[in-house]
């Protein structure tokens, strides 16, 4: 059974997000072994420096590349491939028949992923071209993954 984690940079705050990945999670178990590993965001005043924003982007980058460990990486950032759904199933499905058993989904704050991340990715993924809140990007990327599963099980969810 294929490993998927979704490593992210950040606690949710509110319940009803945290509620809405506890449920993509379950729904999850069932195609995968699926889980969010938080990383602890970098203190920033303010109002930042680039030099510190820099700082912390680096810091959070290891972490986030240490908690990948091997696996395949996909960073999210702006300069990714925008995908449909179908694409994205696609692609999960190559990589399992390619023998990649473990992936890693790296979700940045809210002044994005360090270079380090981007350059390490395999692959690099935007959502969309319009802005969301972190917590809601969470979300939406575990029910993209959900709903990759499905489709590649032919199941209707995602119909």
């Amino acid at each position: 059974m294929m490993s998927v984690a979704l490593l992210c940079v950040g606690k949710l705050k509110e319940k009803y997000w945290r509620d809405a990945c506890a449920e993509y999670e379950k729904r999850l178990s069932a195609f995968c072994r699926f889980r969010i590993v938080e990383i602890p965001e970098s203190r920033l005043p303010e109002n930042p420096s680039a030099a510190q924003v820099a700082s912390a982007l680096e810091e959070e980058g290891r972490k986030l590349l240490a908690a990948a460990g091997g696996a395949y990486l996909t960073a999210l950032c702006i300069e990714g491939k925008e995908e449909s759904s179908e694409q994205l199933a696609a692609a999960l499905a190559g990589l399992s028949v390619g023998g990649v058993s473990s992936l890693a989904f790296c979700v940045g704050s809210s002044y994005g992923l360090s270079p380090q991340v981007k350059a390490a990715a395999s692959r690099r993924l935007s959502m969309s071209p319009m802005t969301f809140p972190h917590q809601l990007a969470r979300v939406m990327l575990c029910e993209q993954i959900y709903r990759a599963f499905q489709i590649n099980g032919n199941g209707k969810y995602h119909k």
